[in-house]
């Protein structure tokens, strides 16, 4: 298994230098092309007796034609003198863009994508949901914290739960982990489940051992604040990359608890690989 195409999204307005920075460095280490693509909502107007000053309308129209222009030659500039074959798609679009980002993630193996920078509840015009995305997009998904430029793959920490999102992330990230210098599957687990919870991993570490992957076990006890554990592992054992699933509850309970997705999609310090 491998990863024959990756999918980078560039924020719009923004220089995204450091994103594509790591896009290329992973799709020459994999030998994988590159899709580039970004997308933004028209402006949303307030009518005034039904009338819409036609300036306006040019200057967005125009806005946007000119950011989407600087995103496909700051792609181009960086990925097309280095990695085999390279394509762009753009889209200005009524529906929201998770979904129109999701529907392009068909044709990749691995969305990259940052963390926004400019999220509100007021605008949504450049803004993409990052959970609606990683939910709907059925691909891994790499979310790359801002200022992040590099991606080393020397410690892989995967954030073992034994649901069907995790089971799919360490699916999904099988390419990632057989390059991996080392390779750390964390569970947290209550104080009466922790020898449940060794004899569970022994199975995964075994699985990931017939992958050509070696790697180890390494269970916790749980403290209530299972994504602040689960960060302060990963900062002790000098983690890369944190592998895990996405949204292990309903969406609405995983938003109103801060749980670990939310930690993982909009407040992480480091790269994640999500699935759902």
């Amino acid at each position: 298994m491998s990863y024959a195409t990756l999918m980078v999204h560039l924020e719009l307005g923004h220089p995204n230098t450091a994103l594509l920075g790591i896009a290329r460095n992973l799709a020459n280490r994999l030998h994988a092309s590159v899709v580039g693509i970004a997308a933004c909502q028209p402006m949303r107007l307030i009518y005034n007796d039904g009338y819409v000053p036609a300036e306006i309308i040019e200057q967005d129209r125009q806005e946007i034609d000119d950011e989407i222009k600087a995103a496909e030659a700051e792609f181009h500039a960086a990925l097309g003198a280095s990695v085999a074959k390279t394509e762009w798609r753009s889209a200005v679009t009524h529906r929201s863009l998770s979904d129109y980002l999701a529907r392009q993630a068909r044709c990749a193996d691995l969305v990259i994508t940052g963390v926004d920078r400019n999220a509100s509840l007021f605008d949504s015009s450049r803004h993409v949901d990052m959970g609606d995305f990683v939910m709907q997009a059925g691909r891994p998904c790499l979310i790359v914290p801002a200022g992040t430029d590099r991606l080393a793959l020397d410690h892989i920490v995967v954030g073992w739960k034994d649901t069907g999102e995790t089971r799919r992330a360490i699916c999904d990230a099988l390419p990632l982990l057989q390059v991996a210098r080392r390779v750390t599957v964390v569970e947290i687990a209550a104080e009466q489940d922790l020898a449940a919870a060794k004899a569970d991993l022994q199975d995964v570490v075994g699985w990931l051992k017939r992958h050509g992957i070696e790697a180890t076990a390494l269970v916790s006890p749980a403290t209530g604040d299972d994504a602040g554990k689960l960060s302060a592992i990963v900062e002790e054992q000098g983690g890369d990359l944190l592998v895990a699933g996405a949204y292990g509850h309903s969406r609405v309970r995983e938003w109103a608890l801060g749980g670990v997705t939310r930690d993982l999609l909009l407040r992480a310090g480091r790269c994640s690989l999500v699935s759902h």
